[in-house]
């Protein structure tokens, strides 16, 4: 039997909705009640920077037929799992060095499990959300909320073909609540749509889905936009400190949680626009979809968490990190943070990699990615200035005879490769450009 329902459970259902107060899942609330099923609304308060205050969003869901409503407090999980991503470097997304953060994937596990753990406390085993068929969330909430409670069965009313057929658009819905008396004031409609949790901001769709429209029609709700020649952005030296991996300190300054320390860090990169990006990626249906992304903490923790790594672990862990790093990304980005292949990548980087990570970097940020790099400080750290120092030093870690050594030994494959070549371009014959280069420096034909 399927979990997921093609059309309305029976009346009497208990269904848990995860609401964010918008016009689609006002809508959604008012007609589920109206067709007789007992809707519980969930709220994640994700101190996302698009809401005033989220604790003002609940009771819109019972004014519009809800029977419970309640706010959940994702804040702190939230930041745990951002933070753990920044340790493994879970992110695969990136265009020219700009990365994407995976922002909206981690608010969807935090916030899909943590909505099914209030569910399960209520006796609710019906879950919905707003997501549509074209887009990522509804596989993330599927996996996450099954993954939570194994009982649950999915309704989701953008798969239901009554429901998309009586609410085509905004304006069908927009009609439909004023007819209920519950009018919704849409104000001046944005040329693109807004997810946002603490962690960064997704801006998509609408004029977004065309290329030849640039991030530059985005208004950013995290901080400035560099881009604007009349934002005025002074310079600013800014130290970030680690310890065992997670940061502690801005400035010397400690702080009463890490919620807090990256309220701090958001601000910060927010003043300058860090952490901007545009991203074309392939959704999980592999069909590709564009977004304009802000991060600004993101990026500030991103960016010296990595300066540390390179100062502190060797060459072939740095390639693990970042080759099980971003494949952990993707991962993430399907839905698949707490699948076993995922913890498993997780548990490698977080305890051999992150816990050697102390120290830290004093930045100057300019404007958006523009920074420079003034001092970085570590315990540990593979890097020392006198293994390659060009001055004299007292008790050099090797010697001119010593490389000597090294270079007869590592090369010794040299001859043999040339012979192998040879025999390759007598025997098989030209295969290609990279081939006759090799030929000519070779001074021989591969005819």
């Amino acid at each position: 039997m399927s979990r997921i329902y093609r059309s309305l459970p029976p009346k009497g259902t208990r269904l848990g909705i995860a609401f964010s107060g918008g016009l689609d899942t006002r809508c959604a609330v008012a007609w589920l009640a109206e067709q007789g099923l007992e809707v519980y609304a969930y709220t994640a308060d994700l101190a996302q920077p698009d809401e005033k205050d989220p604790a003002e969003i609940p009771p819109v869901a019972i004014d519009h037929g809800a029977v419970v409503a309640r706010l959940i407090d994702c804040k702190d999980a939230l930041v745990r799992e951002g933070l753990a991503a920044i340790q493994c470097g879970a992110f695969h997304l990136g265009t020219g060095g700009k990365k994407y953060f995976n922002t909206t994937p981690l608010g969807r596990a935090v916030t899909g499990t943590a909505i099914v753990r209030a569910m399960l406390a209520d006796d609710v085993h019906v879950f919905g959300d707003g997501s549509t068929h074209k887009g990522n969330d509804i596989q993330r909430f599927y996996r996450y909320g099954v993954l939570v409670d194994p009982t649950l069965h999915i309704y989701k009313p953008w798969l239901d073909q009554a429901f998309v057929t009586a609410f085509g658009g905004r304006r069908e819905m927009s009609l439909y609540l004023e007819s209920r008396g519950k009018p919704y004031r849409m104000g001046v409609e944005k040329a693109y749509s807004t997810d946002a949790n603490c962690l960064g901001a997704t801006h998509e769709a609408k004029d977004l889905e065309r290329l030849d429209t640039g991030m530059r029609i985005v208004e950013p709700i995290m901080g400035v936009a560099p881009w604007r020649a009349d934002v005025a952005i002074a310079s600013e030296e800014v130290t970030v400190g680690f310890e065992q991996g997670v940061p502690t300190t801005i400035d010397g300054r400690r702080f009463d949680s890490p919620y807090a320390l990256f309220a701090e860090c958001n601000r910060i990169g927010g003043r300058h626009g860090l952490g901007m990006s545009d991203q074309i990626e392939n959704r999980v249906i592999d069909a590709k979809s564009r977004g304009i992304y802000e991060a600004p903490g993101m990026a500030l923790l991103h960016l010296v968490y990595e300066r540390l790594l390179s100062a502190i672990h060797n060459e072939n862990t740095l390639d693990q990190y970042a080759i099980i790093g971003r494949r952990l990304g993707r991962l993430l980005y399907e839905g698949k943070w707490f699948d076993p292949e995922a913890c498993m990548i997780k548990d490698a980087l977080q305890r051999w990699v992150a816990p050697s990570v102390t120290g830290a970097v004093t930045l100057e940020l300019r404007r958006g990615d523009d920074y420079t790099i003034l001092d970085t400080r570590a315990e540990h750290m593979a890097y020392a200035p006198d293994k390659l120092s060009m001055e004299r030093v007292e008790e050099p870690p090797f010697t001119p005879e010593d490389r000597i050594g090294a270079l007869e030994l590592q090369n010794l494959s040299v001859l043999d490769n040339r012979d192998l070549l040879l025999h390759h371009l007598r025997s098989v014959g030209r295969l290609g450009p990279s081939t006759s280069t090799v030929a000519g420096l070779l001074g021989s034909s591969d005819e």
